[in-house]
């Protein structure tokens, strides 16, 4: 203790020391040498612990026992007997039973009858043939014509087809027949007992024949070869053989690919054109054609471009002349906003070769008196976009250019009394085919919706503004088109659709042929024809899966318009009918 005290007043006193110290010089605190004699290690004491349980050794702490534990089990009776779990079932739309064959048939005003039938056969799992007839026809009068105006169109058509492990082939035939009569005579030019005599009546007869291959994975890829013979009842006939192929190789990443042809036609009429004033010398034709279009593909994110050339190597027997061609066919497509907006263009060409089988399906009046003679079509250059604005609305726009050299335009024969033909068609009542250079410019438009499955509607619409060589006007094409369509699946039953058109203005002139047989000397009548508008609709009703009934209407507005010069059309016409689905 007393060294504790000690201790204390020294430091006391050299605190005290210090003070005074600094008190006296506060300028100067002076040096001092420190000299360390021995390192500092600093130790630490082991602390004193308190054990978490300690030892206890008492009398009076009792001792643990051990305890065995013995469960009785006893049996209760229970009742309860749990459910047992079952799925939610889904209600299936039963599969459609498919039918391998289908007959429908009906009629109505004026006179019309139609009838249709189907059937597609399995032979084994690799081939099988399909058969159709189709049959249409009116004997009804049509309003303001003097000369009988029934017509008959009737088809058939069978198919063979057979698939092997690397390829697939098949054979087609068919036959058509038609009945027409050029009852287009201009009102109140000709006499009662002239008209009487008239013998408008025209027969069309067709027969033809085709076969097919494709190859898959070789280079060699298809090959196509078709006969056709047409003949009408005025000794006019035509025979028509094309052969197509193909092949393809790859060059890289890009494919090369070369398509061949070979189209010949060729013909005769017995009679003269009317032009002349007398039926003394036929009109014989013979022309083939031989083209080679080699194309090479390229294929990129969003582009692809297909650049080509059409090599064409034309002869016209008859008049000893040939000629060679050079067409471009260069197409190309370009995804601007995936399939929001995609551009496409492109400049084609082509030797279309044009035939009388061709001419009567587009104008059944024509006369048996044609020239035939191919259409070179210089190019066709086109630019525009399409894509798809919703799921279920698509659209396409286009703008075209186009340059063709003997166009075939279909204008009014003269009336040529001087003729005296087997049959009626010399009266300014048929057609004939006059050819034009012709440069068109072309606006497209249209769109298609989609609604669901069961609702699709679409409309598009076209204008030409035409150029010709000779200005004259470009007879019977019409400045603007346009057509609706729309088809909807009301419930499981029902069903409608309808379909409306319209074709604007055209022009045809009518003329008199007199004794010199020059065309330019005949004095000419321009006609316009008006723009017509069509509407047609149906209806129909499923019975049960193999009985429908159908009801169509034509030509609604109830206009007898005319489609050709002194032509009018039939007016409301209302058809129904019945379809039935059957095994065969």
């Amino acid at each position: 203790m007393h060294t504790y005290i000690k201790i204390l007043i020294i430091l006391f006193l050299g605190s005290t020391q210090v003070i005074v110290a600094q008190e006296e010089d506060t300028d100067d605190i002076g040096t001092e040498t420190v000299t360390v004699t021995k390192a500092y290690t600093p130790t630490i004491s082991d602390a004193f612990k308190i054990k978490s349980v300690p030892d206890l050794n008492d009398s009076i702490v009792l001792q643990k026992k051990s305890i065995e534990y013995n469960i009785f089990s006893v049996p209760v009776a229970s009742t309860f007997t749990p459910a047992k779990g079952k799925a939610t079932s889904v209600k299936k739309t039963p599969p459609p039973i498919l039918y391998n064959s289908y007959a429908s048939a009906g009629g109505g005003n004026p006179a019309n009858l139609m009838a249709k039938f189907y059937t597609s056969r399995t032979i084994d799992r690799e081939s099988g043939y399909t058969v159709g007839l189709e049959h249409n026809s009116s004997r009804g009068d049509i309003k303001g014509t003097a000369l009988d105006n029934i017509y008959s169109n009737t088809e058939l058509d069978a198919a063979y087809k057979k698939r092997d492990r690397d390829f697939d082939w098949g054979v087609d035939i068919g036959a058509k027949h038609q009945l027409y009569n050029w009852y287009g005579i201009p009102n109140g030019v000709f006499t009662e007992q002239t008209v009487n005599s008239i013998d408008e009546r025209q027969n069309y007869f067709m027969a033809e024949a085709a076969g097919h291959i494709n190859v898959e994975d070789a280079y060699f890829e298809n090959a196509s070869l078709q006969y056709r013979r047409f003949w009408d009842v005025v000794k006019s006939g035509e025979n028509r053989a094309i052969f197509n192929t193909g092949f393809a190789f790859p060059v890289a990443d890009e494919s090369f690919g070369i398509k061949a042809k070979v189209d010949y036609v060729n013909g005769s009429f017995e009679n003269a054109d009317l032009n002349n004033p007398t039926n003394t010398l036929g009109i014989e034709y013979s022309q083939l054609q031989v083209g080679l279009n080699p194309s090479l593909t390229l294929m990129a994110d969003d582009l692809a471009l297909v650049l080509g050339v059409n090599l064409v190597y034309g002869l016209d027997a008859e008049n000893k002349e040939n000629n060679f061609y050079i067409y471009p066919a260069v197409t190309a497509s370009y995804r601007l906003l995936d399939e929001l907006a995609i551009a496409y263009g492109g400049i084609e060409g082509e030797l279309e070769q044009n035939s009388y089988y061709d001419f009567v399906q587009a104008n059944p009046f024509v006369s048996p008196t044609l020239t035939i003679t191919p259409t070179d079509r210089k190019y066709d250059g086109y630019l525009g976009l399409r894509g798809q604005l919703l799921p279920n609305l698509s659209y396409n726009v286009k703008a075209s250019y186009t340059a063709e050299n003997r166009k075939p335009l279909f204008k009014l024969n003269p009336q040529n009394t001087f003729r005296d033909d087997e049959k009626g068609y010399y009266y300014g009542n048929s057609f004939e085919v006059f050819y034009d250079d012709l440069k068109t410019i072309g606006v497209l438009g249209e769109l298609n919706v989609d609604v669901n499955r069961n609702f699709t509607l679409g409309v598009n619409v076209q204008y030409f503004n035409y150029t010709t060589e000779t200005d004259n006007p470009a007879w019977n094409l019409p400045d603007i088109t346009g057509s609706l369509f729309m088809d909807y699946q009301i419930g499981e039953k029902w069903y409608a659709g309808a379909n409306l058109f319209y074709v604007g203005t055209r022009e045809d002139v009518a003329t008199i042929a007199d004794q010199s047989g020059i065309p330019t000397n005949f004095t000419p009548t321009l006609i316009e024809l008006d723009s017509y508008f069509d509407a047609n609709a149906h209806v129909g009703y499923r019975w049960n899966e193999q009985l429908s009934i159908f009801l169509k209407a034509a030509n609604i507005a109830n206009n007898n318009y005319q489609r050709w010069a002194n032509y009018p059309v039939q007016g409301l016409q209302i058809l129904g009918g019945l379809t039935y689905k059957f095994d065969f």
